[in-house]
């Protein structure tokens, strides 16, 4: 016959279930916490910072009441979020993955909570919104441009080429180093370099006010220093979840890709190369210089020791040619070595558009349509508005005379090389550099 257990023991089960009881009270709490800060807070800045012109711009004093923010993004930790989390709701405070500190070349500290901001508040500009309806054939543009991404994603496609057919979950975190996440609106942009991405970046900051100036958020693209624009500290990106999110970096990410307006812009992949050329090796660049253009050198142009810095080799007229920029990418030991520089990588390895259903996809042949356009979708443009284009811009019509020291056979495996970015993007193949 079993025996009772004594009152001692009863006791300490009790005790026993309560512990357990508390301690995975307080698990759940965390996890919904953690859930919230990320999802349920990101429809809290969509109802207040879209909704009306100044509602998001809060006052330097409303941000120096906030929570001491972080010291860098790989300081970041679960607390931190969570006081952050609470004190927007009871300060008026931003997301915490907004907030930035970054020091600038006179030493001036950009922190978003600054213990002593300048007693100074700019209310936003009130440009116009535009309210008449989007044109039919700017929304037809952005349909034909998604449909033949998803139609030369799919597995029945004749297009193959490596990464195409894994998963989100197979990209590796410093693969999503390009993709820029703004909370406050709900908008991811991927950034491909030599395709209008400083302006971009410049928008970014300012939507999700990541940067002050005088203590406040800055207003005008324009107004940015251009040391700040590519500095990695001042955009979250999704390769940085893993440092402050841990193991549900990658449910995080794909929430957000769900839930918010996505977009890229891209180029034709030939001209793309011809300014990343213009604009890395022929002028004075100290660190393209030694780190790829002493390579091309040393292998291509028959220099077996180039000047150590730029300035010299400049002073003695010596510089990678096109010629050699093109022997560099098609060398099967450049990709052996390291990836290819973002500069050079092609579109679709930076933005992986088989793996993300991108919402707008823009074009730098029609970037002023594209961004007036985007501009509206996202519901910003009493916000922002994006900057003039460049006057000095590459252009198609150059590729015949860039590519004509190039040999046939070496532009068609160049092409080879660029084809799914031609055909994922809907560029046409060039026919005239590829035949003789």
């Amino acid at each position: 016959m079993e025996h009772s257990l004594s009152k001692p023991d009863k006791m300490a089960k009790s005790r026993l279930f309560r512990i357990f009881l508390i301690l995975g009270s307080v698990f759940m709490i965390l996890l919904i916490i953690i859930y919230w800060d990320d999802v349920g807070a990101t429809h809290f800045y969509l109802q207040t910072t879209i909704s009306g012109l100044y509602s998001s711009h809060l006052p330097p004093e409303r941000h120096a009441a906030s929570k001491q923010k972080l010291e860098d993004d790989k300081d970041g930790s679960f607390l931190s979020d969570i006081d952050a989390f609470v004190n927007q709701f009871l300060e008026g405070t931003s997301d915490p993955t907004e907030q930035v500190r970054v020091e600038t070349p006179t030493g001036e500290t950009h922190n978003q909570t600054s213990d002593k901001p300048e007693e100074r508040f700019v209310p936003r500009r009130e440009w116009k919104i535009h309210l008449s309806p989007i044109a039919v054939e700017k929304k037809q543009r952005q349909d034909n441009r998604k449909h033949m991404i998803r139609d030369l994603c799919s597995s029945n496609s004749s297009l193959d080429f490596p990464g195409k057919n894994r998963t989100f979950d197979d990209i590796p975190n410093k693969e999503l180093d390009h993709l820029i996440v703004d909370d406050r609106h709900g908008i991811v942009y991927c950034y491909v370099p030599k395709v209008a991405c400083t302006n971009w970046k410049r928008i970014m900051i300012v939507l999700s006010e990541s940067l002050l100036i005088n203590g406040a958020p800055y207003q005008d693209p324009l107004d940015i220093p251009v040391e700040l624009i590519h500095n990695s500290s001042v955009h979250f990106t999704f390769n940085k979840f893993w440092k402050r999110y841990g193991k549900f970096s990658r449910h995080l990410m794909k929430i957000k890709l769900k839930k918010y307006t996505k977009f890229l812009f891209i180029r034709d992949p030939f001209v793309r190369l011809i300014s990343a050329y213009r604009n890395k090796f022929e002028l004075e660049n100290e660190d393209f210089y030694r780190r790829f253009a002493v390579v091309m050198l040393k292998r291509y142009g028959n220099y077996s020791d180039p000047p150590a810095s730029v300035v010299d080799a400049f002073a003695a007229g010596i510089r990678p040619t096109f010629s050699n920029f093109i022997q560099y990418l098609l060398d099967p030991n450049t990709e052996k070595e390291m990836p290819f520089n973002e500069h050079w990588r092609q579109m679709h390895r930076l933005c992986h558009p088989c793996q993300i259903n991108y919402d707008f996809v823009g074009k730098l042949e029609t970037l002023d349509e594209d961004a007036e356009h985007l501009l509206r979708i996202l519901r910003v443009d009493n916000i922002v508005e994006f900057p003039p284009s460049h006057h000095n811009r590459t252009v198609s019509s150059w590729e015949q005379d860039w590519f004509a020291s190039i040999p046939f056979e070496s532009r068609k495996q160049l092409y080879q090389l660029y084809e799914p970015d031609f055909r994922l993007f809907g560029y046409p193949k060039p026919e005239k550099l590829l035949h003789e």
